[in-house]
């Protein structure tokens, strides 16, 4: 009986003990998503269904997104109303640093006619339209936000930047997932002309380029991809399966107390 305690024993031992199955950052590298950022990608693009999902990832391809590759409305007459949110998806999965004193920068390319601007006279607007705004959250905090006075008719790069400021230097995985706003309208105002078959105004649209086209780069610091880093503050880098391995070695340990009492228990007989 003493033998199959010892054995117990030894089984509560090899369960406690670390295990490194091969080489670990290797592993990790072949299993690493290209939706999220790593040491050579930094850069965030963004999607939509073409219906009513909008996200945004790390990769520059996604087989969910519009084939037509832009997302697009159009309207003769009437406001188009614009208010898309990429947040990104899946969920950040690590914990990010940004380089000090770096700089966001990023590029949408768009599509815009009819009107925007109030107060011109020169359009149908009439304190109901929207300029081209821009604004990136860090979770539920507001990173950046900027309104584009400059946007022309027709097709066209948006770019900008910002610098990291002290407040936003760092982005905790999923809790401060990355999200971009794009909000505008545009009104359009054609109609039926006096006489049959003709027109007069102009209509609205909006299209803003998805993929590689509309692109938002992050300062990423180095030091995110360490292990100390990802570790934390209190220096325990995350389990695939937390919890597993004490969960085991009490059950084993358990089963060797059990067995050394049937042993007593068969002695006192």
């Amino acid at each position: 009986m003493r033998g199959k305690t010892v054995v117990a024993l030894l089984l509560t031992v090899m369960l406690l003990a670390p295990v490194q199955g091969g080489d670990v950052t290797a592993q990790q590298e072949q299993q690493e998503d290209p939706r999220q950022p790593n040491a050579n990608n930094t850069t965030m693009y963004l999607y939509h269904d073409g219906f009513a999902d909008a996200w945004s990832h790390f990769s520059t391809n996604d087989t969910e997104s519009t084939e037509e590759g832009e997302l697009r409305e159009d309207k003769d007459n009437g406001i188009i109303d614009i208010n898309l949110r990429f947040r990104m998806k899946p969920d950040l999965d690590r914990r990010l640093l940004m380089t000090n004193g770096g700089e966001y920068r990023g590029n949408f390319k768009i599509d815009v006619g009819g009107d925007w601007t109030n107060g011109d006279n020169n359009g149908p607007c009439n304190n109901d339209c929207e300029n081209l705004n821009i604004t990136i959250f860090r979770g539920g905090a507001e990173v950046y936000t900027n309104q584009f006075t400059g946007i022309q008719q027709g097709e066209q790069n948006v770019p900008f930047a910002f610098s990291v400021s002290e407040d936003h230097i760092e982005w905790d995985g999923r809790d401060d997932n990355p999200i971009i706003e794009v909000t505008m309208k545009v009104k359009g105002d054609q109609q039926n002309g006096p006489f049959p078959g003709t027109v007069q105004g102009n209509p609205a649209w909006f299209a803003i380029k998805l993929g590689e086209e509309s692109r938002f780069e992050m300062p990423i610091d180095e030091e995110s991809w360490s292990e100390e880093f990802q570790a934390g503050e209190d220096g325990m880098v995350e389990e695939d399966t937390p919890g597993f391995t004490l969960v085991a070695a009490s059950a084993a340990l358990g089963m060797a107390m059990f067995v050394n009492q049937r042993r007593v228990e068969n002695d006192d007989e």
